[in-house]
């Protein structure tokens, strides 16, 4: 369970688990500068200048990741997994994106999407609508500054200032979706927010407005024991600390560490899709970007799922 969540909690960038948005956004930048990248995103460093969370866009940047490695090589390789961690997967999901475009869908629906940048940096094909469900305030930051930039969108992109716990399938209709169509939806950084019930009511909410032939990608993200968190958490303290940054939040503390919690590929398999998953651990091994984490559990990392409506 979360100790920092409610079930009527709201948030924008700077707060909550809306500041989780500005730390894989920070990731983005730092893969977009290496030489080597798996993705490029334009626009990542744009939304993390001044969005008020500081801390995360300087964990991940590689002098401080140097300077963690002396007081810490375990939080270090931590470091370097996240950011190595948040390149691919964003690697896999824009290539899911890509398949499903590849099949002539249209309709793109993009989940609690933060300040993903997919609408405007993909190369969508033309007669594509993009909708981003996410909290009004997190998704009024993100128009606001990408326009404040001069940045468009290369798709029709429609907002959908909703939270998942509320009535976003009408929400989602008056903005003009047609569960009629085929739709590539997208839940990345969004399950582990959410108790194991309301991930259940969300698969099938999604269900119901999936044409035949649509498309879905998730990700999941395994159980951690609580002496591991604690343990890890106290170590993260303890390199913010003596590097000057201010931790205000963990983000292991908003997450629902909940072990009932279905397995997403079993569920969908269950009801109507044909699904198959691949761990994180080896997706990150085929791209040459795996980091090992001592002491880590295996079933602590993640799984990224994709599924075809039948």
């Amino acid at each position: 369970m979360s100790s920092l969540r409610t079930h009527d909690d709201t948030w924008d960038i700077a707060s909550s688990v809306g500041t989780t948005a500005v730390m894989v956004a920070s990731a983005r930048a730092a893969e977009t500068e290496r030489d080597d990248a798996l993705i490029t995103d334009p626009y990542a460093a744009v939304l993390v200048e001044g969005a008020g969370t500081g801390p995360w866009a300087s964990m991940l940047d590689e002098k401080i990741v140097e300077k963690a490695a002396a007081i810490d090589p375990e939080i270090a390789a931590m470091f370097r997994h996240m950011r190595n961690y948040q390149a691919v997967r964003t690697h896999f999901f824009d290539e899911h994106f890509t398949a499903a475009a590849e099949t002539g869908i249209r309709q793109i629906v993009i989940l609690a999407s933060g300040l993903d940048s997919r609408a405007y940096r993909l190369a969508w094909p033309a007669g594509t609508t993009v909708f981003e469900i996410d909290q009004p305030k997190v998704l009024e930051y993100k128009a606001t500054k990408l326009a404040d930039n001069g940045v468009q969108p290369a798709a029709t992109l429609h907002q959908v200032p909703i939270d998942l716990r509320n009535d976003w399938p009408k929400a989602l209709r008056e903005k003009g979706f047609d569960p009629g169509k085929p739709t590539a939806w997208l839940a990345e950084g969004l399950l582990m927010y959410l108790p194991a019930d309301a991930q259940d009511r969300l698969f099938a909410l999604v269900t119901e407005l999936s044409a035949p032939g649509s498309r879905i990608a998730a990700e999941a993200v395994g159980v951690r024991s609580d002496e591991r968190r604690q343990e890890m958490s106290a170590r993260f303290d303890k390199i913010a600390d003596e590097l000057g940054i201010k931790r205000e939040i963990d983000v292991a503390e908003l997450m629902y560490n909940d072990p009932e919690r279905a397995d997403v590929a079993d569920w969908l398999n269950a009801h109507g899709w044909r699904a198959k998953a691949v761990t994180s651990q080896d997706e990150m091994r085929r791209l040459d970007r795996f980091v090992l984490l001592p002491g880590a559990e295996d079933d602590a990392f993640a799984t990224f799922t994709t599924a075809e409506r039948l």
